[in-house]
């Protein structure tokens, strides 16, 4: 191998080990994110349950992760569902249920209810009358933030009724009226019973992930090539 080869490649060995590097590191900041969100969650479960009229002229970013008791009227026949989802292993759909506050507190605004998992064939459409649960709703929730919005297409052309993802303006269409600028996540049993029946969806998990694990063996993989390449020049001076 020439000078200039041998430069070569220990240039590319150099890039492999700063990308590892750099990898490793993206996934320890990844598990100290978790670690705060984690606080977060655990703070704001601790807390006591508010009521819907108490979410009215909320920051989100303060209501995020808060438990409420939700008492509303659900409104099935506008009900759009979250398409490519999977609980168990198995393909489905999220329930996606506007709902009206009994106490009037939100006027015409309706609040869309993440209300279970379905299973669903395709991952797209789902029987909605055997879904169905009581006209009024009783149950405990959890508050959620919309997702940024992204350019990308968020109805499936196979069903108008089914997102790809969750946009508040695109859901505020489907449903045909103004949406609250928060999700809730119903909970409850996550365990899927029946097929045609919501199961809940399981909160966020506590723990801290796979992150550091992932960026021990980023680590490990930068060793490999600086220790190989290192290796490798010893070898060939060896031989000269």
């Amino acid at each position: 191998m020439t000078r200039g080869k041998l430069w070569l490649f220990g240039l590319l060995a150099m890039i492999a080990v700063s990308v590892c590097v750099r990898l490793g590191i993206w996934q320890l900041d990844r598990s100290q994110e978790r670690r705060l969100q984690n606080r977060v969650v655990s703070e704001r479960g601790a807390m006591a349950p508010l009521s819907l009229a108490a979410l009215r002229g909320q920051d989100t970013v303060v209501t995020h992760w808060r438990h409420v008791k939700v008492e509303a009227v659900a409104d099935y026949a506008h009900e759009a569902v979250h398409a490519t989802r999977s609980q168990g292993g198995s393909p489905g759909v999220h329930l996606l249920t506007p709902i009206t506050a009994i106490d009037g507190s939100w006027g015409d605004t309706a609040i869309l209810l993440v209300r279970g998992y379905v299973y669903s064939a395709d991952a797209r459409t789902i029987d909605h009358d055997k879904a169905r649960e009581a006209d009024t709703l009783s149950l405990d929730a959890l508050v959620l933030s919309y997702p940024p919005a992204r350019a990308e297409r968020v109805t499936l052309p196979s069903n108008p009724r089914a997102v790809r993802l969750l946009d508040h303006d695109s859901l505020s269409r489907i449903v045909g009226r103004p949406l609250a600028p928060f999700l809730l996540l119903a909970l409850g049993d996550t365990l899927v019973r029946d097929v045609t029946r919501p199961a809940r969806i399981p909160p966020p998990s506590l723990s801290e992930g796979p992150h550091k694990s992932y960026a021990f063996q980023w680590f490990g993989f930068a060793t490999v090539f600086l220790v190989g390449f290192v290796a490798f020049v010893r070898g060939r001076r060896g031989k000269r």
